[in-house]
Order: C-alpha cells, then sequence, then structure tokens
C-alpha cells in the first residue's frame, strides 16, 4: 500500500508565495519521478512540474521562473514552492509519484490534492 498526502495550501494574496509538500509512504522501492498536477473544473489536469530521481526538473510554460520543484529521496518527499501567485493559478494541487519495481514494471500514484486559492 503506497500512501501519498499533499499538504501546504491555502488562501493567497495576488503576488503571494506558498510552498506545498508531498509525502509518500508504504512499499515503495524506488521513487523515478515526483510530479505536481493541478485540476480547476473548467481546464482539466495539468502537468505544472515534475523532477526525477536525480534532480533534473520541468516546467509548465505557465509557471518557469515562479515555481520551483525540489525533492527529498531520503524523506520521499517532494516540494513545490510557488512564487509571484496569479489567480489563474488557483487550482487544486494533486502529487503524482511514479515508484518502479523493477526494470520494466512501475506504477503511478496519486494524492487526493490539496486547493490553492488566489485571491485579493
Amino acid at each position: 500500500q503506497v500512501r501519498v498526502v499533499e499538504s501546504g495550501g491555502g488562501l493567497v494574496q495576488p503576488g503571494g508565495s506558498l510552498r506545498l509538500s508531498c509525502a509518500a509512504s508504504g512499499s515503495i522501492a524506488s521513487i523515478d519521478v515526483m510530479g505536481w498536477y493541478r485540476q480547476d473544473p473548467g481546464k482539466g489536469r495539468e502537468l505544472v512540474a515534475e523532477i526525477s530521481g536525480i534532480g533534473s526538473a520541468d516546467y509548465a510554460d505557465s509557471v518557469k521562473g515562479r515555481f520551483i520543484i525540489s525533492r527529498d529521496n531520503a524523506k520521499n518527499m517532494a516540494y513545490l514552492q510557488m512564487n509571484s501567485l496569479k489567480p489563474e493559478d488557483t487550482a487544486v494541487y494533486v502529487c503524482n509519484i511514479r515508484v518502479s519495481y523493477s526494470w520494466t514494471y512501475s506504477e503511478d500514484y496519486w494524492g487526493q490534492g490539496t486547493q490553492v486559492t488566489v485571491s485579493s
């Protein structure tokens, strides 16, 4: 059983910052990619940022220069530092992890999400 839990969401004013955390626990052999997605009823699910096991990160164009993804492999944690937040960043942010069980087999696990609201 693998559990993924997000925390750190909330209400913030435009221009403000938030830091999201993602904690993975359970039968985890090796986590390949850890990523943050966001979902909005009107836009569907969007990849925000992801980071590989060796720290290589990719970002959606809409958040480049504002968000920073990081991870702590020893703790099975991922973080998303969100700066210069805009109202259009409002969404439920969901953590995804890809766990490798062998060279040819891996599985994705998802958290329940944490709400981020950017509003004055």
